[in-house]
């Protein structure tokens, strides 16, 4: 989620002006264009991901209490789903900025929250796999 920050979400260019329109995580950046575009708090994506990303480090050092952990785990997937959703959003603002004809490109980093939900879905499989083998063996146990 960190990578989200340093990398371009969407693109965007105009063959015949050359105005180009990048989003990235804090706000849009327009080259050979008149007026630089605005759309209001995309930095609201950021904030989403720094969150998602320390969430995600707060879960990792809480293994002494794995239903703690699960508890992370799904507030963590609304994080990113929120993080997915702000940049979809927002790059949908963008492409008002420049020809309407024209579509966007979506870049590496717009589906960086993908692959983030995706390890954490995992993650929570073996949280919850390992619940359960310390349960089975606790009961044999006693």
């Amino acid at each position: 989620m960190l990578s989200m920050l340093a990398l371009p979400l969407w693109y965007k260019v105009d063959g015949l002006t050359h105005q180009e329109l990048t989003l990235t995580a804090f706000g849009f950046s327009a080259a050979n264009m008149a007026k630089p575009a605005s759309a209001g708090a995309v930095w609201v994506i950021a904030v989403l991901a720094v969150a998602s990303a320390a969430l995600a480090a707060y879960e990792i050092f809480q293994f002494t209490n794995r239903f703690k952990q699960l508890k992370l785990g799904a507030a963590n997937i609304l994080l990113i789903i929120a993080t997915f959703g702000a940049a979809f959003y927002f790059s949908n603002q963008g492409e008002t900025f420049l020809n309407p004809k024209l579509e966007g490109k979506f870049e590496p980093a717009f589906y960086l929250p993908t692959l983030a939900l995706l390890l954490n879905l995992l993650a929570t499989r073996f949280i919850r796999r390992d619940e359960q083998f310390v349960r089975r063996n606790y009961d044999r146990l006693r």
